[in-house]
């Protein structure tokens, strides 16, 4: 049971910025975890985790940064370039491309990381966005269309 534990609280602390141990007992308790604080607290000492400067969330010892600016931008680049729509369905997202495009948008997006992306398969011309849940699918759909179209205008 720790190990799983442990797992998971690596996992969400991977894919969200969290910044207290209220917070990661919530997500836990979401997935099935029901821990006491001093049990979380051991934990997070074993595995390790520190709190970043730059916001306070826990990663960790030695984690890369969090995603840079200029990745974003890259990101939007992409995006502007190489995705033709996006049609969020329940808590997926289709993402088409050109012929031979959907590797280079889902490489942009892998290392985006973007908050509520599970994760990416892309194939040829088609890109499947895994997000959390249905809203938020839904919010990634519209921040990447936000994002063809700013880099559009420039």
């Amino acid at each position: 049971m720790k190990p799983r534990r442990q797992a998971a609280i690596r996992d969400v602390v991977e894919r969200e910025a969290i910044r207290n141990q209220e917070q990661l007992r919530q997500r836990l308790a979401a997935r099935g975890f029901v821990v006491t604080q001093a049990t979380l607290s051991r934990d997070i000492k074993e595995i390790g985790l520190v709190k970043r400067s730059a916001d306070g969330a826990y990663q960790p010892a030695g984690a890369e940064a969090p995603p840079a600016p200029m990745t974003v931008s890259a990101l939007s680049r992409a995006v502007a370039e190489y995705m033709a729509s996006a049609e969020p369905v329940q808590q997926l997202i289709v993402l088409r491309t050109g012929a031979g495009q959907a590797q280079l948008l889902g490489v942009a997006l892998d290392r985006a990381r973007l908050p509520g992306v599970v994760g990416t398969i892309a194939g040829d011309d088609t890109i499947l966005v895994i997000a959390r849940d249905a809203r938020s699918a839904q919010s990634i759909a519209r921040r990447l269309d936000r994002l063809a179209a700013h880099e559009g205008t420039r």
